[in-house]
């Protein structure tokens, strides 16, 4: 029997068993790729993760973050405009008096340290190469769930169950678990650039007839590339060689970071706006992208999963400081009022950014570019707005606040 069993072993999953690891809690993990401490992060792509200051301190208090500082890279300043238009603001660090807005790192990076603190305390039970298939409320009020494994079929029983497996929409399906989606038709086309000018740990935000243009600080000259472009392009701008996909970034992004060299390997990912509504099923809580997909024009998706972790935390441990019963209707009410308001403020933020930067209309240009006048210019306004993309404004949780959960 487990209090907690977390279902996914992705950034998310093995954030949540590292938060989990100190306790005398037993917690299982199922994961259906197969690491072993061999092979590890055998499933986590290359893809740059934008880590934004509140993650920075969470990953701080699991004990993780000193294991990937060095290869991660401060974002000091954000720049944002509106090609071929007045508009622009900026936003400093010193602003907030924090060492960085946020940090680059590739999610191999930060997948292998998770991953080797999860096995350093082998405190976690693991199921890998593993699926859940079923699950029903036992006699006893527990939850009992089936899971495949490679030779066999095992039958647990827990407390409380995460989902914590990304866009899985069939399992969620499949559990009851109600969902709104938004088809954006836009695609996300992800890569790294090499410029001739320094970046100088800026990164930019440059929002451009075809969609949000993104190019964030890495090591040396390189930048990652985030291009959005509508739904109907994608196999065009695919399609372009690295000469001509230079040329066009040129003309969209200018010329702040000199010339655009070399652009690497290409992958699209098309973009949705997908969270949960509600959940059928008892004793169960939701978290990440499982809970929510994001739009990555602000780069808040993982940030806001890595608040889920902090917030889910903050409740176990008080459940279990205060004896009350892990996975009832209590204890999920009590998480859903940590971590609700925080989610539904960067949903709504997130969405609003996209509407208005992803649409042309004239006078909707003028007033964004009127907005971001404003923004460079009113400090409360600005300081309120990089408190929220910093991470800042989420439950003051103590992995939020850089201390050990425990």
């Amino acid at each position: 029997m487990y209090d907690v069993l977390i279902v996914g072993g992705g950034l998310v999953g093995a954030s949540l068993a590292c938060a989990l690891r100190n306790s005398a809690l037993t917690v299982g993990l199922i994961e259906a790729s197969a690491w072993t401490p061999e092979q590890q992060s055998i499933g986590y792509d290359d893809r740059i993760i934008a880590l934004n200051y509140g993650s920075q301190r969470i990953l701080s208090g699991l004990g993780v973050w000193h294991q990937v500082d060095q290869q991660a890279t401060p974002i000091h300043h954000i720049h944002v405009s509106d090609r071929g238009r007045f508009g622009f603001a900026r936003l400093d660090h010193q602003q907030l008096n924090i060492p960085a807005l946020g940090y680059t790192v590739r999610a191999k990076t930060l997948g292998q340290a998770l991953q080797r603190q999860v096995y350093q305390h082998a405190t976690t039970q693991l199921f890998t190469a593993s699926q859940l298939t079923d699950w029903q409320t036992a006699d006893d009020g527990l939850l009992q769930v089936t899971v495949q494994q490679a030779t066999e079929t095992v039958t647990l029983k827990t407390r409380l169950l995460v989902l914590a497996d990304g866009g899985n929409a069939s399992l969620r399906e499949q559990l009851g678990i109600v969902s709104t989606e938004q088809d954006y038709q836009q695609t996300a086309i992800i890569a790294t650039v090499t410029m001739s000018e320094p970046h100088r740990n800026v990164a930019y935000e440059r929002f451009t007839q075809h969609g949000p243009l993104a190019l964030l600080p890495l090591s040396q000259q390189e930048c990652s590339l985030v291009w959005t472009v509508a739904q109907d392009k994608v196999d065009e701008a695919l399609a372009l060689t690295d000469h001509e996909l230079l040329q066009t970034l040129q003309q969209q992004f200018g010329w702040r970071l000199g010339r655009f060299e070399r652009v690497g390997q290409r992958v699209a990912y098309p973009l949705k706006l997908m969270h949960v509504d509600s959940q059928a099923l008892p004793r169960t809580v939701v978290i990440g992208n499982a809970a929510h997909t994001l739009h990555p024009i602000a780069g808040q998706g993982f940030n806001l999963g890595l608040r889920d972790v902090a917030s889910l935390t903050e409740a176990v441990f008080a459940a279990v400081r205060e004896q009350q019963a892990l996975g009832e209707s209590d204890f999920i009410q009590a998480y859903q009022r940590m971590q609700r308001p925080d989610q539904q403020r960067v949903i709504r933020l997130t969405d609003t950014l996209v509407n208005t930067f992803s649409n042309d209309w004239l006078p909707l240009a003028m007033a964004r570019n009127v907005g971001l006048v404003a923004l460079d210019g009113l400090p409360p306004l600005k300081t309120w707005l990089m408190r929220q993309m910093a991470g800042l404004h989420g439950h003051p949780s103590r992995l939020l606040r850089g201390l050990p959960p425990l």
